[in-house]
């Protein structure tokens, strides 16, 4: 009996080795794929500004004859361009664009 138990508490420590070392392997998959996609996104070229997407968006608005509105968000402040937009929001900094393409000017301030 003494040593059945002793195979016993043998093979459950093997079991746990083997479980150890599958889960080293797959932390070692993920930390694989995690760098491979970070190389894939840097990679990448990156413009926050998208300049032909606002383009797009301001001929398709001229085009269209749509009235700009007056800047109702919280951020504008006195001597900012639409490039400081870029920190809140690529929508508020693509309106302010068309904004200053439509009128010739920025929002004033209030």
């Amino acid at each position: 009996m003494r040593l059945d138990m002793r195979w016993l508490m043998g093979a459950l420590l093997l079991t746990g080795f083997a479980q150890v070392q599958a889960d080293t392997g797959k932390e070692e998959e993920l930390v694989r794929m995690q760098r491979q996609l970070n190389q894939e996104t840097m990679d990448k070229p990156f413009h926050a500004e998208d300049p032909e997407k606002v383009d797009a968006y301001i001929k398709e608005a001229s085009k269209n004859h749509i009235k700009p509105l007056e800047y109702s968000g919280p951020h504008w402040q006195a001597g900012y361009t639409c490039h400081d937009m870029l920190r809140y929001s690529w929508i508020e900094y693509r309106d302010c664009r068309y904004y200053h393409h439509y009128y010739g000017h920025y929002y004033s301030y209030p």
